[in-house]
């Protein structure tokens, strides 16, 4: 399984919106963490999305070694 360009974009997004969260709730300020658990969520959608496209090129290449 490789690895392609959505499942590490979505990964660094996600790390940086769980960073965003607890800055928003270490300083009180609840836009920040709001923002934070939006780019959190997005990224782990856009990193399961890439999880996917990967599951899927992985099972069309085993259908096409199928005799």
């Amino acid at each position: 399984m490789g690895i392609n360009k959505d499942q590490v974009e979505g990964r660094i997004k996600e790390a940086g919106g769980k960073i965003q969260e607890q800055v928003g709730k270490t300083v009180g300020n609840t836009t920040e963490t709001i923002k934070g658990k939006l780019n959190k969520n997005v990224g782990a959608a856009q990193a399961t999305l890439g999880d996917v496209t990967e599951r899927m090129k992985d099972n069309a290449k085993d259908a096409d070694r199928r005799p």
